[in-house]
């Protein structure tokens, strides 16, 4: 980021009854946030808590590591004798006090999914700990690519995915999202790269490559982020600006020139923006995820960059996290949709004001249809919104139900109260709980004291599906799609449709709208006359070849297969690798794509779709 902007982290002077003051105020904003246990942590920070972070790194492109250490400011209840933090796959090579006193420390049985317990012995009076660790060169959270994986083709870049649980394979940490902390970093690349994190930042290259960064507001351990590679920056107003690879800089700069606009909006609506600049950062294409809403520098996937601002709706979603999940976060995985579904309501009340009320409804109505196609394939337990992750992978919570379920939940009680009474609420809410973890619950008794007793929640939070008085969204603007869809199913030529002036949302909706019948003929002809397998629109292009996999249209093959190798997004895989395999021949073509491309994605796709092709048995190929 631009700038060194907002709350420095406080310094403690050596004052007894100042001191004590802090400490105890600290237990007790831990005390209230870790009330509730963390089933995806090992640690427990209700005996004692990390604090701040002081990080060295050193970037090692070769090797595919990280050499670092920790230095982790502790909150110690009365009694207490160890402090505990996750870890996966990280070798420890010493833990000491600040002044080089060796502290004894033990390595749990390592888990497959959650890693080991890293337990380390605190003596009378230690309240700092030093950690010195390797990364793995297979660390989850960190994704290494070759030249030939970038924008650029040039130079090697590194990011991280640190959601859900992935912060402990590259950092020794208490990683959970009710454990908060501030940190301050410095990192050592080879000269000629920038670094950035989820922090102050850069614009500029250092000659010696050697970046330092603060982070003065708490954040939990899935918003630790680091990026490095060819990368240049560009303002795009008094408080956003994009960083991108070069090439895509220019571009990049276009799509996202109204971001300043949406911050203005969501402060009209929900109150001050608490993080000092909203940068965001375009990753190469194998990103996982749409974006990461990393504080002060979201990561983006280069598939919203549409040459027309027609996804910009993702950028509302990230910016409006900034208020739902960074600012007040839930407290375990099983609260998931108090970070999403919050987030996707901030997103669409953005949009409505920005575009419309129609544009927004366009949205909610999409947002139906994924949610439709999720609970049909979903088990009824994993359909409530309070979710029950206990011994899983807090990923499997990450589906539309969280989003959207969430959403219309929201949506329900706004409808209940009104919208003026609804906004006063939620801002009352962000305020009164920024920089702090919820769960469920306390937002249900927070509902039930602000906007009344008779109110509906049960069957949304705690019951499968959607309740049965559920009304779904409509949208004028998707009705005139259905009018030029039936048309063409009659017969009409795609030339005489009325398509002028569409967004990516209408094709979408026509798209979604076809026939399971389709013919390849009647494909080749709306391919011949909107373009569709050359579209330059990952959303429409994706829906598209879900569409030609299932009609067998084979003149979209090679863009379905160059798409599958080149685009990392988890949202595109999933379905589109799914369909194939639902026929043999299909199969073959799924598996044999895949063993080109499963070096390009983050370990959080390689994890979804090596389940749908079956890679386990991959020797019976």
């Amino acid at each position: 980021m631009g700038g060194l902007q907002g709350i420095h982290r406080l310094s403690l002077k050596p004052i007894v009854m100042r001191y004590a003051f802090l400490t105890l105020m600290l237990l007790t904003t831990s005390l209230n946030a870790w009330g509730v246990e963390d089933p995806h942590s090992f640690a427990k920070p209700d005996q004692v808590a990390v604090k701040h972070l002081d990080l060295k790194l050193s970037v090692d492109f070769d090797s595919r590591q990280l050499t670092g250490t920790a230095t982790w400011d502790l909150v110690r209840t009365p009694g207490s004798k160890q402090v505990i933090f996750d870890t996966r796959n990280l070798t420890i090579s010493s833990v000491t006090s600040p002044d080089g006193k060796v502290l004894k420390y033990s390595l749990g049985k390592p888990d497959p999914l959650f890693g080991s317990a890293l337990t380390v012995a605190l003596p009378p009076g230690v309240g700092r700990v030093v950690i010195s660790y390797v990364t793995s060169p297979e660390a989850a959270a960190l994704q290494w690519l070759q030249p030939a994986q970038t924008a650029g083709g040039e130079h090697p870049f590194l990011f991280t995915q640190s959601q859900a649980i992935l912060a402990r394979s590259w950092i020794p940490c208490q990683d959970g999202p009710g454990v908060r902390f501030t940190y301050e970093a410095e990192v050592s690349v080879p000269p000629g790269y920038l670094a950035l994190m989820s922090a102050t930042n850069p614009t500029k290259l250092d000659d010696r490559g050697h970046y330092e960064f603060s982070m003065p507001q708490a954040i939990p351990s899935y918003l630790m982020a680091l990026a490095v590679g060819d990368i240049a920056f560009t303002p795009l107003g008094e408080v956003t600006g994009i960083y991108a690879e070069p090439v895509t800089l220019k571009a990049a700069a276009y799509e996202f020139e109204e971001t300043e606009k949406m911050v203005r909006a969501v402060e009209k609506m929900f109150g001050p923006y608490r993080w000092g600049r909203y940068d965001m950062l375009v990753l190469p294409p194998s990103f996982p995820f749409g974006g990461m809403e990393n504080p002060r520098l979201t990561f983006l996937t280069p598939t919203v960059i549409a040459g027309d601002r027609s996804l910009t709706s993702l950028i509302a979603h990230e910016l409006a996290h900034s208020w739902s999940g960074n600012l007040v976060t839930n407290s375990t995985w099983n609260d998931f949709w108090l970070n999403e579904g919050f987030t996707v309501y901030l997103e669409r009340r953005i949009m409505e004001e920005l575009y419309g009320v129609d544009y927004a409804q366009m949205l909610a109505s999409l947002g139906y249809d994924d949610l439709e196609t999720t609970l049909a394939e979903t088990p009824s337990i994993d359909s409530h919104l309070k979710l029950q992750l206990k011994g899983r992978d807090p990923d499997e919570g990450l589906s539309d139900i969280a989003y959207e379920k969430g959403y219309f939940f929201l949506t329900s009680l706004e409808k209940e109260v009104g919208r003026k009474r609804f906004d006063r609420f939620l801002r009352g809410y962000f305020d009164k709980n920024a920089f702090s973890s919820r769960d469920t619950e306390s937002f249900l008794a927070a509902v039930k004291k602000e906007l009344g007793e008779d109110l509906e929640v049960r069957s949304w939070v705690y019951e499968p599906g959607l309740p049965d008085d559920f009304e779904p969204p409509k949208s004028e603007r998707f009705e005139q799609v259905d009018t030029q869809l039936e048309a063409w199913k009659s017969g009409r030529a795609p030339k005489d449709l009325v398509t002028q002036d569409w967004t990516t949302h209408e094709w979408l909706r026509f798209l979604r709208g076809l026939p399971e019948t389709i013919t390849t003929e009647q494909m080749a002809e709306l391919d011949a006359a909107y373009g569709f397998t050359k579209s330059g629109n990952s959303e429409i292009l994706a829906q598209w070849l879900q569409t030609a996999i299932a009609a067998n249209y084979q003149a979209s093959y090679r863009t379905l297969e160059e798409f599958l190798t080149k685009v990392g997004r988890r949202k595109f895989l999933e379905p589109l690798y799914k369909q194939l395999v639902e026929t043999p021949d299909g199969l073959i073509l799924a598996r044999k794509i895949y063993v080109g491309a499963r070096g390009n994605y983050h370990s959080v796709a390689v994890g979804t779709i090596d389940g749908i092709v079956g890679w386990s048995d991959r020797a019976n190929w």
